[in-house]
């Protein structure tokens, strides 16, 4: 699923906001299956001196894929090759790779720690450098976090 942050604007007219929980969003969308992604952008990024292009983070379900808490981060910039991503929570940190402008958990087992790790958390850390080698720090709130991760995971439950 690397590719839904590369193709999120070719189903961005179908994409439907179900509720706002504090800082993050819920949204579905119907692309050929149905997909439900919690999401939320930065309160604060440096430096701010850079331009960089949208900054989001997410939480993602494809149940018709079997797909389930697939996280992802969009950086706004391009990564150099090997480029790499830390996520801190409390003292929980995660490394992801990186391709594009995204940024991606590499194990399932992972993505789940981490879900647990935002859930438990007040704010979480998203570190890179970007092709230019610029790097940068953005911080997100928690704040929601739990009830918009709860509510992907109703409006679109895991298929066995």
């Amino acid at each position: 699923m690397i590719l839904a942050l590369s193709t999120a604007p070719a189903f961005a007219q179908e994409v439907k906001l179900l509720q706002k929980y504090k800082d993050w969003s819920v949204y579905t969308a119907d692309n050929n299956g149905k997909v439900c992604f919690a999401v939320s952008q930065p309160k604060n990024s440096t430096p701010k001196n850079v331009r960089r292009g949208p900054i989001y983070f997410y939480v993602s379900h494809y149940p018709g894929d079997k797909v389930v808490g697939e996280i992802s981060v969009k950086m706004g910039y391009p990564f150099p090759p090997g480029g790499k991503v830390t996520v801190a929570v409390g003292s929980s940190s995660f490394e992801l790779f990186t391709k594009d402008e995204g940024a991606f958990i590499e194990k399932t087992d992972d993505e789940a720690k981490l879900a647990n790790a935002m859930k438990a958390g007040n704010n979480m850390t998203v570190k890179g450098r970007s092709a230019r080698g610029t790097n940068t720090s953005d911080t997100y709130s928690l704040s929601g976090a739990t009830a918009a991760l709860e509510r992907i995971a109703k409006e679109c439950p895991a298929q066995g």
